[in-house]
């Protein structure tokens, strides 16, 4: 068998503008993203300012579960949960 003609499995090390498949999919993505911005800017821009908010709001939620807020131990090994006489 002649190893010059087998194609290998390595992944292309080649940018992601060189790949075609990707260019293209990144077009039709910008050009579905221009016609759905005109298409419903009517029904979007008034109603903007209370997404914007409501967007503000549900990532306040998300990041205080991240960092454990009203997760305080009361154990005795707890140095503020013992109280001065």
């Amino acid at each position: 068998m002649d190893k010059s003609n087998m194609t290998s499995n390595k992944p292309d090390n080649q940018p992601w503008w060189r790949n075609r498949n990707r260019v293209v999919f990144i077009l039709f993505i910008v050009i579905a993203g221009y016609f759905l911005w005109t298409e419903h800017r009517a029904h979007i821009v008034p109603y903007l300012t209370w997404i914007l908010l409501g967007a503000c709001l549900l990532l306040h939620g998300f990041m205080h579960r991240g960092h454990g807020h009203g997760e305080h131990s009361h154990g005795a090994d707890d140095p503020e949960s013992k109280v001065k006489r």
